[in-house]
């Protein structure tokens, strides 16, 4: 008989306003000591110096983390000029400098190559694996890491604000696995004067806006006067590119237990079939069959 998890059955979604100089691991660490929850994980990675939008999943939620991970995101950053780091952000050590500084209409100029499926070489120190090892391990252990250049898609790279000579302000709306980190770097070399990430903000997550939101510091205070926890969305909050599909009590029954079940126009693919209001499973849809694929059990 397997282990049984401590905490605090909690199902659904906190979005949290992560500060900067803390790992995501931090975050959820953080945000299970604040609710008990049992189980709890975060939908995508940022930077430690990053700050924003750090979808944590609980309990029955975790099983659409991969849903929320391969969305298209959003990010706010600012790019400082004149010198590379290791890290390609300020946290590094300058590797490279350069005298020149761009003009804005160079820079505009030169988004227009990064817009649209770019090649990308992700950073040093990244979580990407290499031979079952963290990149970033292998960085810091003064290996530099062998990463294989792969294609993103960037749908939006616009020049925000020029704050001086020095540095200047962007925004980006990309698919999954974009790094900003890349793009700051990439930019900095096509523009001749080197940069690196000074300041980067995540202000979208698929369906999460920056607005959802919330500080730890405000999640425990809520935490220590309300009950349930008032921010928490629904599970299926992060379903909501996944058409949904009504099924009876005998259906979801059924669908529960793992078994499939025979829905008429019930269409093809992916659907989030739903008893009333409350998410039974993510299933596979062929025909008039639907395949249970992921079971909640709320």
């Amino acid at each position: 008989m397997g282990r049984k998890r401590r905490g605090r059955p909690i199902n659904g979604w906190l979005i949290i306003d992560k500060s900067p100089d803390m790992t995501s691991n931090d975050v959820v660490t953080r945000v299970r000591r604040i609710t008990g929850a049992a189980k709890a994980g975060h939908a995508g990675t940022l930077d430690p110096i990053a700050t924003g939008v750090l979808p944590l999943a609980l309990g029955e939620a975790t099983k659409c983390m991969n849903f929320v991970v391969d969305t298209s995101k959003s990010y706010r950053f600012t790019v400082r000029w004149g010198a590379e780091t290791d890290t390609d952000d300020r946290a590094g050590a300058v590797i490279e400098t350069a005298p020149g500084r761009p003009t804005e209409a160079a820079i505009t100029e030169a988004l227009a190559d990064f817009v649209g499926d770019i090649d990308q070489l992700p950073p040093s120190y990244s979580a990407i694996k290499v031979d079952g090892q963290r990149a970033y391990d292998l960085a810091r252990a003064g290996e530099t890491p062998d990463l294989p250049v792969r294609t993103v898609h960037v749908d939006r790279f616009a020049l925000v604000e020029v704050i001086d000579a020095d540095l200047a302000v962007f925004e980006v709306d990309c698919g999954k696995g974009t790094y900003m980190r890349s793009l700051a770097r990439d930019l900095g070399r096509a523009l001749g004067c080197l940069g690196h990430i000074e300041e980067l903000r995540r202000t979208r997550v698929g369906p999460f806006p920056e607005a959802a939101a919330i500080s730890l510091d405000k999640l425990a205070e809520v935490c220590n006067t309300t009950a349930p926890i008032e921010p928490l969305l629904p599970v299926e909050a992060a379903l909501a590119d996944i058409p949904a599909l009504t099924v009876t009590g005998v259906q979801a029954h059924r669908l529960r237990c793992g078994q499939a079940v025979r829905v008429l126009d019930a269409g093809d693919g992916l659907v989030c079939a739903m008893s009333g209001n409350v998410p039974v499973a993510l299933a596979r849809v062929c025909g008039e069959d639907v395949q249970p694929v992921r079971v909640f059990n709320l």
